[in-house]
């Protein structure tokens, strides 16, 4: 045991970023929306492009802005920034008459068979707003139940079990559906984990099959076309998406209503039939230049580089390892040789995730199951520039429906395959506790 002990914690940086030309030692408001140092002097221009777009309010079509309409008719954001301040993480209302801002709900319904399809009137996410003569779908609020859990120390740490209900439906009755909130999640490093190969996420499923906890996450493969291999997911908290260049595409059309080629339809299901008159921005309204534009912004964000390591922040890493942390948030990958833009090629990553599923257990679970996820299994969250989500946003949530409000109330929730590092920070002293708190907040 000790020796799979310093094994852990050799392979946890030691404070610093490996590579300083796509990092940035900036702490302030604005530390996760810097470009990286070394983008080359040809993608600015395209990268400015891509940060006004996603930070630009769209507008209804027709207007006098062309290159900028085409919101809705159904949608939860008027722009990217919205549900990601700062490209930072949203956060779930404080109580049932507050409305989300930066938080969502997604739909599905069971069939006979046990098959999960999107709403048949309401689609796969319930959008809460609309333009002037469509109706919107209806509205989502919280509510929670507290639980406590009591520490080693007898610090007692109050929980919020959240519960969703829908109201005001616009479109009939919502029937049994399932639902499950969610934060806008940061948004630093999505280029670098788009160009991680399958091969490297599929070395640390070995590396955790030999673990005496047996705790080993799998990879969520996709199909994307027929014609096309499978991927696998590394987007979106249940690994649901594949590719950086998908999950925006997604994004514009499930929350803002923009169509792509890649979704080219509006987001009305056939019963919408006001939403299905409405006018059009374009064929489609995101061009696939600004679709590049944007993917190459969030691609070339610089990557924070972690606060300068104190002894205790030197404690709290051993405690991380010491609590096998580090068999799930894994500290390091390195991204493929052949990765575009080649800024992003052959380069380590320290982003303290596996990106794979794991079965987090039922205080976690949505029992909403995602493609080929189950209703409690989770992508490992990167938490990489963790510690600067209080200081680009003036309140944030933590985990996939932001229920969490501070670090320690995140790890309380893990169970499942984490039940072990969890029950293992429960009973760690105050000392050792503040110490790991401390590693997490100077990452």
């Amino acid at each position: 045991m000790i020796r799979l002990f310093i094994l852990l914690l050799a392979l946890i940086p030691a404070g610093g970023f490996a590579d300083t030309d796509i990092s940035s030692d900036e702490r302030s408001r604005r530390a996760l929306a810097l470009p990286m140092p070394a983008m080359p002097d040809a993608l600015i221009s395209q990268f400015n492009d891509g940060r006004s777009l996603f930070n630009q309010m769209w507008v209804i079509a027709p207007s006098t802005t062309p290159d900028i309409d085409g919101l809705g008719p159904l949608f939860n954001s008027l722009s990217c920034l919205e549900c990601h301040p700062g490209n930072g993480r949203g956060r779930a209302p404080d109580s049932p008459g507050e409305p989300m801002r930066s938080m969502l709900v997604r739909l599905s319904v069971t069939d006979d068979e046990g098959n999960v399809w999107p709403h048949p009137v309401y689609g796969e996410q319930l959008q809460e707003r609309a333009i002037p003569g469509v109706p919107a779908e209806g509205q989502a609020r919280v509510h929670y139940e507290s639980v406590s859990v009591t520490l080693a120390d007898g610090v007692e740490i109050e929980l919020r079990r959240p519960t969703i209900s829908l109201s005001h439906p616009g479109y009939g009755e919502f029937g049994d559906v399932l639902v499950s909130g969610r934060i806008g999640p940061p948004l630093i490093g999505m280029g670098l984990i788009d160009a991680i190969s399958d091969d490297t996420i599929l070395q640390w499923v070995d590396y955790q099959s030999s673990l005496p906890e047996g705790i080993v996450g799998r990879p969520h493969w996709l199909q994307a076309a027929a014609d096309q291999p499978p991927r696998i997911g590394r987007f979106g908290v249940k690994a649901g998406i594949a590719t950086l260049e998908r999950q925006i595409a997604q994004a514009f059309h499930e929350d803002l209503g923009i169509t792509s080629a890649a979704f080219p339809r509006e987001n009305c299901t056939a019963g919408q039939t006001a939403c299905l008159a409405a006018p059009s921005g374009g064929d489609p309204e995101l061009t696939e230049q600004q679709l590049a534009a944007v993917n190459l912004y969030l691609s070339l964000l610089a990557i924070p580089e972690p606060a300068v390591e104190t002894e205790q922040i030197r404690f709290g890493r051993q405690q991380f390892a010491a609590a096998a942390c580090i068999h799930c948030h894994r500290p390091a990958m390195t991204t493929a040789k052949d990765a575009v833009p080649a800024l992003l090629a052959n380069r380590q990553v320290d982003l303290y995730s596996d990106l794979l599923l794991h079965d987090m257990g039922p205080d976690l679970a949505d029992h909403r199951p995602e493609a080929d996820a189950s209703g409690s299994e989770w992508r490992t969250a990167p938490l990489w520039g963790l510690g600067l989500a209080e200081q680009v946003a003036d309140r944030v949530g933590y985990l996939h429906d932001g229920r969490a409000r501070t670090v320690l109330e995140a790890i309380l929730w893990h169970g499942g395959a984490a039940q072990a590092s969890r029950d293992a920070v429960i009973e760690m002293s105050t000392a050792e506790r503040e110490a790991l708190l401390a590693f997490l907040q100077s990452l």
